[in-house]
């Protein structure tokens, strides 16, 4: 029986709300900082390893499998805090980041601004 969301929203208890494909988007956001520097998806497994091992683990939907943040590259992510929003179906990871985020190589997933033309502006490093 799925909870309504004005009784999740005054619950003391964590009943994440999951989509129909059982995923959940986790928004990375560093500690030191703030900079939001990627979005990604978890599943119940990897929302319980994170929590877990204080490491970011996320669901590749391309490989359909476990994706533990750095297990290839070394760019690790340390989780100090996760956050829920207000009707439990997104997260909010506070991070300490271990290299670049971004599989570009870049700090960070959001690194190109979309202007009103249509153009992208990247990120003056």
């Amino acid at each position: 029986m799925q909870t309504s969301s004005s009784s999740l929203e005054d619950s003391p208890i964590f009943t994440p709300r999951f989509n129909a494909d059982g995923l959940i988007p986790a928004i990375a956001q560093e500690a030191n900082g703030g900079a939001v520097l990627m979005m990604a998806w978890m599943n119940a497994e990897a929302l319980r390893l994170t929590l877990e091992t204080g490491q970011a683990v996320y669901w590749s939907r391309s490989r359909q499998a476990l994706w533990r943040k750095g297990e290839t590259s070394g760019h690790s992510q340390r989780v100090l805090d996760v956050w829920v929003d207000c009707d439990q179906d997104c997260l909010l990871l506070i991070i300490e980041q271990i290299g670049p985020a971004c599989h570009t190589g870049a700090a960070q997933c959001f690194y190109r601004r979309v202007e009103s033309d249509g153009s992208l502006t990247p990120l003056k490093p």
